[in-house]
């Protein structure tokens, strides 16, 4: 009878991902380091103002000692500064279950906040022509 060998789960070198929340477009680098993050070449400790660095530092605090192993590198362009910290955290999130590939991770983020995973897809409306904004019938007079 032959061997059976294990095969052993192999962790990647760097983990490269994206997301996106409304405008706002967020790639994430994710590799074995001494738990930096960056966001826009800003440290986590001095980027934005106290609410943004708090969303931001979610996913890193639910992750726990996953987060001291790995650098990661967040760029981040477009939409406002609230929409950028979405698609950031949500880069950071999708990054570290993919570099360890825990699922216990996983399950964790997902009973946290399901948008840690899983992009919100919802976009503003369109305006249509002629009229001044999205949704605005045409305009009646009330005689």
């Amino acid at each position: 009878m032959k061997k059976v060998k294990k095969v052993k789960k192999v962790k990647p070198i760097v983990v490269h991902v994206s997301g996106k929340r409304k405008r706002a477009i967020a790639r994430t680098t994710i590799k074995k380091g001494s738990g930096l993050v960056k966001i826009n070449s800003i440290p986590l400790s001095i980027y934005g103002n106290e609410f943004i660095r708090i969303r931001l530092n979610e996913p890193l605090v639910l992750a726990g000692d996953y987060a001291n192993k790995v650098n990661i590198n967040v760029n981040v362009k477009g939409g406002g500064f609230q929409s950028q910290a979405e698609a950031a955290r949500l880069t950071i999130a999708k990054g570290l279950v993919e570099f360890f590939k825990d699922e216990e991770l996983r399950k964790k983020y997902l009973s946290y906040d399901r948008h840690l995973l899983i992009a919100d897809d919802r976009q503003t409306e369109p305006h249509k022509p002629c009229r001044s904004s999205a949704r605005r019938g045409k305009q009646t007079s009330k005689r």
